[in-house]
């Protein structure tokens, strides 16, 4: 499948060159929203435009914030102005926005973008990693206690599917460093014959050129961490995320050096106490017969 056009991550490059726009011509976020240069445009709503979180959809704030931080160059403008038009387009989960938690959709916008992902979960199957009847049988199990609708569980497996699409696309396709926590994979969803299906679903991603999968064995002596987390890498220059959920069922993503630092150092301890990914697949198999013994 062909790569999508990645608006998240336009308009997180335009809020990064500005940012980095903005500090080397010596001025903060007050001085700018102070300057009068362009009207409505208020710190708080600078800084969300630096983020990445929101659009700066007029060609004529742009422009006026480039000639206020000294940028002349015709071919820097156009090339800003091009960076800005992309950004201001849908991106494909737009229409499923409505059921997503809170932060998800900014993760997924990044998630698309990004040319590396390396993701831990102690609990559950990684998404990208899950086949419909898993995440569907997921979804239904947490059903009367998220007091979640039939609907609600349609357009989030869609999600949960069109996120893995990533994997098997064309045109550079998402390269996956995935540990999986041996409880999580013994944790039957659904019945024996969905867990069958998910484990060799596994195997078959885990045998992708991109895809590395490695199990943590439930026997770990060394670190492990409780919580589930990814860290997304973007292209050069591009700043690292990482994303974390919480117990309210909300995605938090973070680009600050220290937390992706942590969360790297978390990865790294996991790797080394995993098996090795030539193991994943005899493991799998091995759960295989276990469970439909």
């Amino acid at each position: 499948m062909a790569a999508k056009p990645r608006p998240t991550v336009r308009r997180i490059e335009l809020g990064y060159e500005l940012r980095q726009l903005r500090e080397r011509a010596g001025m903060t976020l007050e001085d700018v929203a102070g300057s009068g240069a362009i009207k409505g445009l208020y710190v708080t709503k600078l800084h969300r435009v630096e983020k990445g979180l929101q659009d700066l959809r007029s060609a004529g704030d742009l422009r006026a914030l480039l000639e206020l931080y000294g940028v002349t160059d015709d071919r820097d403008v156009d090339q800003l102005l091009h960076i800005q038009r992309d950004g201001s387009s849908q991106d494909w989960w737009t229409p499923f926005r409505s059921t997503m938690p809170s932060g998800m959709p900014r993760f997924v916008g990044i998630e698309t973008a990004a040319r590396e992902t390396w993701a831990f979960h102690p609990a559950l199957v990684l998404g990208l990693l899950q086949t419909e009847a898993y995440a569907r049988a997921l979804y239904e199990l947490a059903k009367p206690i998220e007091e979640t609708t039939s609907e609600f569980i349609e357009k989030n497996v869609q999600v949960r599917l069109r996120r893995k699409d990533a994997l098997t696309r064309d045109e550079e396709p998402l390269r996956l460093r995935a540990v999986l926590y041996e409880p999580a994979l013994r944790y039957v969803v659904g019945n024996p014959e969905v867990m069958r299906e998910q484990y060799e679903e596994i195997a078959e991603l885990a045998s992708l050129p991109g895809v590395s999968v490695q199990v943590l064995p439930q026997t770990l002596r060394g670190y492990l961490s409780v919580h589930d987390f990814t860290i997304l890498h973007l292209d050069d220059g591009m700043p690292t995320s990482v994303q974390v959920d919480n117990a309210w069922s909300a995605t938090s993503v973070s680009d600050k050096p220290r937390e992706v630092g942590r969360f790297t150092r978390k990865f790294n301890a996991l790797t080394a106490s995993a098996l090795p990914p030539e193991d994943t697949p005899a493991f799998l198999q091995q759960l295989t017969r276990e469970i439909t013994k």
